[in-house]
């Protein structure tokens, strides 16, 4: 026995093989039920608040322990039976076996739990309201990116399982758009006939690596896009000829190359092949062009209730001056044009930049303006020349917000900050900093992604 060993013995620590039974207190931010050893946190995907478990220890840590669940002596009243069979391989949603209203209530304590660890705010005086979930939480995803592989004759294209490197073959997704699970699958099966070569991790040879798929809800239009490890695609004219032939449907075909050993899926040259080189959505009453790497919320149904909490909370009159920070294509900052005097946005992305001035222009926008580079940059100089904005809008990525950029909004203290948050965590430490200038009127989450562990939030920031 280690010395290690011998010391957790002895403090009455876990040790990895251990079985112990655990009652699960609450759910952690990556969906996986959270029970105390002795006070030590122990961490088991697939248990669920309010289950007894026997719980076999997977891994020990000095603060927490993660097990797996080997046994349910006591079940959930809300366990449900996952409608996708390879739901425990996949590993892409990790609550299909909670209800999808517990999934709601669980999501609001996740942002709870968050503001509870990471700020010194009043929690009984914190308004956070109830989750706003889906009509029909299934089949809400508009893009599909799935890794390509061969298995003797078979071609599949899925995603790597949990913690392993085997890939998984998801070729109806529950949580995709029929569309994208059609064409994906019709894909393989051509990729099959032709005997196209595909891409082989390991020995990193072999040429198609990625199936992209992305459908418009709005408009039905369809756009394909193949990842290949070099430029040239024997039988091209054949594979595009049955594509046409079997997917009438899809009205825009690309070729995305990317060599590299890199986990990154798009690389830097993109190929136009067939048909349109955009495709057209719509949120609401605007329209957006979609290139192969331009970035879109994945789930357009939610976006429209999610910007629309925006607009609540930004209580525009016409006469405000909005900055729309990590402004990427423009959407947020264009849903609120009509009720500002003016909109300012910048991403450090140009090309971002680029089709958020021609949405501007297409949807007759002239009250708005965009920049490349950060806000930490453009804030003060616009302040040097005598343009303050009422109002900040900032959706960062899961990172959160720039030091930077947070000592820049408390020095110049606008009236109102609206943040959008895809991560719990990053906010409520963001949410600290900024508490110094301002108070949280209301916390409103905001569920993107059903059966997933993810969860979204727009909080509403006013100066004290």
């Amino acid at each position: 026995m280690t010395k290690a060993k011998e010391k957790q013995q002895s403090q009455g620590q876990l040790q990895v093989g251990q079985e112990f039974p655990l009652t699960i207190k609450r759910l952690g931010i990556n969906g996986e039920g959270v029970g105390f050893f002795k006070k030590q946190a122990v961490f088991i995907p697939g248990a669920l608040p309010g289950e007894v478990v026997v719980a076999e220890t997977t891994k020990v840590q000095n603060n927490f322990a993660e097990a797996k669940v080997k046994k349910i002596r006591k079940k959930s009243e809300h366990r449900v039976v996952p409608q996708c069979p390879v739901y425990d391989q996949c590993g892409g949603c990790q609550l299909q076996h909670l209800d999808y209203e517990q999934q709601l209530k669980e999501k609001r304590d996740i942002v709870s739990q968050a503001f509870e660890r990471h700020t010194k705010l009043a929690m009984d005086k914190l308004e956070i309201r109830e989750t706003i979930g889906m009509e029909n939480p299934w089949g809400y995803r508009n893009k599909s990116q799935l890794q390509v592989a061969k298995e003797g004759e078979k071609v599949l294209a899925g995603l790597y399982g949990m913690n392993s490197h085997k890939l998984v073959d998801i070729s109806d997704c529950m949580v995709q758009h029929s569309s994208t699970n059609k064409v994906t699958t019709i894909v393989k099966s051509i990729l099959e006939d032709l005997d196209i070569s595909i891409y082989n991790e390991r020995k990193h040879s072999g040429l198609v690596r990625t199936i992209i798929t992305r459908v418009g809800f709005q408009t039905g239009e369809i756009q394909l896009v193949l990842v290949t490890t070099k430029a040239n695609i024997p039988k091209k004219e054949l594979l595009l000829q049955e594509i046409k032939k079997r997917l009438p449907e899809v009205t825009s075909i690309l070729q995305n190359i990317n060599g590299g050993k890199t986990s990154l899926i798009f690389g830097e040259e993109t190929i136009y092949l067939e048909g349109e080189e955009v495709i057209q959505e719509a949120l609401g009453d605007l329209e957006f062009e979609l290139s192969a790497r331009a970035f879109f919320q994945l789930n357009p149904i939610q976006t429209v209730k999610l910007y629309d909490e925006v607009k609540k909370a930004a209580h525009l009159t016409g006469k405000e001056k909005l900055v729309d920070a990590y402004c990427g294509v423009g959407t947020i900052g264009l849903w609120l044009a009509k009720g500002a005097s003016e909109i300012r946005g910048m991403d450090t992305i140009a090309e971002s930049i680029e089709d958020a001035r021609k949405n501007a222009k297409k949807h007759g926008f002239n009250n708005t303006h965009y920049v490349v580079g950060k806000a930490e940059y453009w804030l003060p100089k616009w302040e040097k020349e005598g343009w303050r904005p009422d109002v900040i809008v900032v959706d960062p990525p899961r990172t959160g917000c720039d030091s930077k950029f947070l000592e820049t909004v408390l020095n110049l203290k606008p009236k109102q900050l609206i943040y959008v948050s895809c991560n719990p965590s990053t906010l409520a430490k963001d949410v600290q900093t900024l508490s110094k200038a301002y108070k949280v009127n209301y916390i409103q989450p905001v569920d993107m992604f059903p059966h997933t562990a993810h969860v979204e939030a727009v909080v509403m920031l006013v100066r004290k």
